[in-house]
């Protein structure tokens, strides 16, 4: 009996000593797969091959694909940031960088064709095939991104009879027109998977499900069309539609949002793979609100369900948000785009986002042949807790274990137990070792450090010019007796459309006050030349009113209101009929209980201001007005301030703090790092919702850099700062001269 036991506690130690031989052996290969392994499918760039799809996966080449995709818009950054942001990428463990494709951007004029600069698609997907990535091209065209105008130039708003987004003749001409251009321009530069390229996937419309009713029977038919028009182009690899249920064959239908692995309904056929387009990492900020921050944990924990659950491609939107440069931005939505992404609007590495989803890659893609070539069954371990387990007949066995509870909780799977940690899942590559856990967080946090280069306060250095308010005297070229809508009226050429009007009373008022209605975004008043006030919307209240205590002169009276739009609308159903602008002026004596309505009047109007039309950001047009030198004017309305500056040393990104302007647009060396809207303060912690802009290295000279900025009221350029921008980790936290909050 002695021996017996001794015989078994011998047995018991053997198994306990290969258990942890097993254990060390799974960790030692994992953190080989993150060292050496990144992301990529080849070194050398090499051509994709045949693409087909099945109800598992993608299929490139013969072989299945497990694949992990991160959004980088091209035009958000600069053609030499690029490869430092698809490298970054690779090492985090992606296979596939996935863009949109700007319309308004490509063909601002129909017919007139632009792929230069950041505008170089081509570029960028060389780029992206000379790193060993695929890419997907989501040519949309309507693309809504927090774009303006979702990324349809506005000309295509002026073709008589269009409706966007529905079986209608005149749309479905300039759509199929656009995506036949990218397409020819892909295969003409062999950029397909089938000819050798990247490009392994191809998007046709985008989140049309979410509108689909509103055009009923016309709805269903433009699917079908897109569909067909698409498939039709022959680019040798798979269309997807996001959110599209009745996505016809062969176009596969995929998930957008936080969380597929639970909201997603599957494929809309057995014979489809389940594809996660857009997984976001935040969401867009727009100005009066404060960054939505969604954790690494939660991300890894929603990538691992999805995996668990048949899915096969997940694209991280965004992997790289960028900049929205110009006036590229929809409405409301401030110029940083999705800075809380795993890399951040610089470029640099967000922690531990960045980090943690690399280990996850690599935790994956160690057991990604038995993934897609097992058998997957799930089963309860739990009231919260349950199991997902993929086998092969060659033995080959995969876990995934689920814990959907808020607590701690230790479960039981094959003879053995595991402690889960609260919402979180456990990966098992061969069914008895976890060698990642998605709430468990290896990789340390690290903070962004600003560090101030040059100070802007010498009134030495700056000059202004006032720009012109104009009168009705000045707008008779164009007038109308009823109010003329802004975005008809503008065209997208600006942000501005001046309402003027002369006008004589006989009001018999002892406190008139002017009141305005508007569905435009801001406006300002001017009564006889004088600023009187303003008012603005918010991204959730889309109209808005001003009331402002007057005094009006005998005789007459001029009042001039500038609408301001910051950025159009980018989504809903029928966005050529969206109205904004002025909808009613008049003038109330309330204690006279009298209303003297201008709103029928034969009111003026000029688009844009002197300085905008004169391009007086760029510094061959300087000399187009003259700029004052006596006195730099603060808090004073639509005025525009210049200044040269030296670039910083080094090669750290470079971010202006414009933390005591108030509302414009800042330009540098000529290009338009974007709008600002510092004195729209989010109500909960009172602070602006971005103060620091980006000025890419690629915009910058050594030294002479000219800086504009246009003041539409409110603004102290002598308090702006010039500054570097780098990350530390967060135990080197007190050693840095300044941080701002993630």
């Amino acid at each position: 009996m002695v021996l017996a036991l001794r015989e078994r506690e011998r047995e018991r130690e053997s198994w306990d000593v290969r258990v942890e031989m097993e254990w060390w052996y799974w960790c030692w290969l994992f953190a080989l797969v993150i060292i050496v392994e990144g992301g990529g499918h080849s070194d050398d760039g090499g051509g994709g091959g045949e693409v087909t799809y099945d109800g598992r996966s993608l299929i490139i080449d013969g072989q299945r694909k497990l694949l992990f995709s991160g959004s980088i818009h091209y035009p958000r950054s600069t053609p030499e940031m690029w490869p430092s942001l698809i490298a970054k990428g690779k090492e985090g463990g992606l296979d596939v960088i996935q863009t949109y494709v700007f319309w308004n951007l490509h063909e601002p004029q129909p017919g007139q064709y632009e792929f230069s600069g950041r505008n170089d698609v081509v570029r960028f997907m060389k780029e992206i095939h000379a790193q060993g990535l695929y890419a997907c091209l989501r040519i949309g065209p309507f693309i809504e991104s927090e774009w303006t105008y979702g990324g349809f130039p506005f000309w295509l708003h002026d073709i008589p009879g269009i409706i966007f987004r529905s079986d209608n003749e005149p749309f479905k001409f300039y759509m199929q027109n656009f995506t036949t251009k990218i397409v020819d321009l892909m295969k003409s530069e062999g950029l397909y998977a089938s000819q050798g390229g990247p490009i392994i996937l191809s998007q046709i419309e985008n989140e049309y499900g979410n509108i689909e009713a509103a055009f009923k029977e016309k709805g269903p038919s433009y699917v079908r069309w897109a569909a067909k028009m698409a498939v039709e182009l022959q680019t040798g690899v798979p269309w997807v539609m996001c959110k599209q249920i009745d996505a016809p064959d062969p176009v596969i239908n995929t998930c957008n949002g936080m969380r597929c692995g639970e909201t997603f309904g599957g494929p809309n056929s057995p014979n489809k793979p389940s594809l996660w387009t857009e997984n976001w990492t935040s969401f867009y900020q727009v100005y009066g609100e404060k960054p939505y921050i969604r954790s690494a944990e939660d991300i890894a924990f929603h990538v691992a369900l999805f995996i668990a659950k048949n899915g096969s491609y997940i694209n991280y939107y965004m992997y790289h948000g960028g900049t929205n440069f110009g006036r590229t931005g929809s409405s409301y939505v401030i110029t940083s785009y999705y800075d809380q992404a795993p890399l951040d609007e610089y470029g640099l590495l967000r922690q531990p986002k960045w980090g943690h989803l690399k280990e996850l890659h690599a935790a994956i893609k160690l057991c990604s042949t038995t993934l897609l070539q097992g058998v997957g069954t799930n089963f309860s371990l739990g009231q919260y807790q349950e199991a997902y387990v993929f086998r092969e007949e060659t033995g080959g066995c995969v876990a995934f274990l689920t814990n959907h509870d808020g607590h701690n909780v230790t479960v039981q799977f094959q003879n053995a137990s595991f402690e889960l940690l609260p919402k979180s899942i456990s990966i098992l590559p061969d069914c008895k070792n976890v060698i990642f856990n998605t709430a468990k967080v290896n990789t340390e946090n690290n903070n962004r450090v600003i560090q101030p280069t040059q100070l802007f306060d010498s009134t030495d250095n700056w000059e202004e010019f006032k720009d012109v308010i104009p009168n009705i005297e000045d707008t008779t070229s164009l007038k109308s007796n009823t109010f003329l809508e802004h975005m008809n009226t503008t065209k997208d050429k600006s942000d501005y459309l001046w309402y003027t009007l002369g006008f004589e009373h006989n009001l018999s008022c002892t406190k008139p006050v002017l009141h305005v209605e508007s569905f435009g975004h801001v406006a300002h008043a001017f009564l006889n030349n004088i600023y009187i006030g303003a008012a603005h919307g918010s991204h959730n209240v889309k109209g808005f009113m001003m009331d402002i205590p007057i005094m009006l002169n005998d005789g007459i009276n001029n009042i001039s209101i500038v609408s301001v739009m910051v950025g159009l609308p980018d989504s809903g159903a029928f966005l050529e009929s969206k109205f904004a602008g002025l909808t009613k002026v008049e003038i109330q004596c309330m204690e006279e209980d009298q209303f003297y309505n201008l709103t029928n009047y034969a009111w003026g109007y000029q688009v844009g201001l002197l300085g905008e039309k004169l391009h007086i950001f760029r510094e061959e047009s300087l000399d187009e007005v003259v700029w004052s030198r006596n006195e730099i004017s603060i808090n004073h309305t639509f005025t525009w301030y210049k200044i040269f500056f030296d670039a910083p040393m080094g090669d750290e990104p470079v971010a202006l703090n414009l933390s005591t302007m108030g509302k414009g647009e800042a330009w540098v060396n000529g290009e338009s790092i974007g709008r600002y809207w510092v004195s729209f303060l989010d109500p909960q912690s009172n602070n602006p919702s971005q103060t620091m802009y980006h000025v890419p290295r690629s915009f910058l000279k050594t030294s002479k850099n000219l800086l504009i900025l246009l003041e539409e009221g409110g603004g102290n350029p002598l308090q702006i700062s010039l500054n570097t921008i780098s990350i530390i980790n967060e135990s080197e936290h007190d050693k840095a001269f300044y941080h701002f909050p993630r």
